[in-house]
């Protein structure tokens, strides 16, 4: 863990509890935290029991994500749609505005959420994904104009296609999903070392930017 202190947040508490076991059976200090991003209070009380476990907050990570809904505008469910956009954009803001005072307590601090190409081009039969992760980019550059004067960087990570629970419905065919094979589909491992180093940048390092690990142009 790179001497970092973790608080893992979700709204599972048995997955939580077992990332933690990883990361103390690798000799780190984490701790479990359920938190429902779609509720602000819910945010607000994680980032106090986090703040209140470790004696301070330095580099959050806005990881919170769902893609529930593959349909046409027009053919789709938009309960699903709305709870898309609830997750992805309106989580993150809750994420964003909860941790801002305890980053400016220490001095500065970093900012990271997990972006997508597809917020950047139209995505057919995935309009809610899109548009929650073209609304995020937007939050992530605004929020980096108004934090930069304290220290604290803004920035965004896109890891491309990534084998993890959310995507794992698409199994075999996750190659020929994104962009016929030509896409590096990685393990979540794999997204470390480019995490580490936008990790580690300087406090008053690069920010309102984009980090990308796709194989092509967004």
């Amino acid at each position: 863990m790179a001497g970092a202190k973790v608080a893992c947040l979700a709204r599972t508490q048995n997955e939580i509890e077992e990332t933690v076991k990883e990361i103390e059976d690798q000799k780190g200090i984490g701790i479990a935290i359920r938190c429902d991003v779609t509720d602000r209070h819910s945010v607000e009380n994680a980032m106090k029991e986090t703040v209140h476990a470790f004696g301070g907050l330095d580099i959050v990570f806005v990881n919170a994500g769902v893609n529930t809904i593959r349909s046409l505008i027009g053919e789709d469910d938009p309960e699903l749609w709305r709870q898309t956009i609830d997750v992805n954009l309106i989580g993150a803001y809750y994420t964003i505005r909860s941790c801002i005072p305890y980053l400016k307590q220490r001095g500065g601090g970093k900012i990271i959420a997990i972006g997508s190409g597809r917020g950047r081009r139209g995505d057919i039969m995935g309009s809610s994904y899109a548009c929650s992760k073209a609304g995020l980019w937007m939050l992530v550059r605004t929020a980096a104009e108004e934090l930069r004067p304290f220290n604290i960087s803004v920035n965004e990570l896109i890891p491309g296609p990534v084998m993890t629970d959310m995507n794992a419905k698409f199994n075999d065919n996750i190659d020929k999903i994104f962009t016929e094979g030509k896409e590096w589909v990685k393990q979540p491992e794999d997204i470390l070392p480019l995490a580490f180093f936008m990790a580690s940048l300087p406090l008053t390092g690069p920010t309102a930017q984009s980090y990308s690990l796709t194989r092509r142009e967004l």
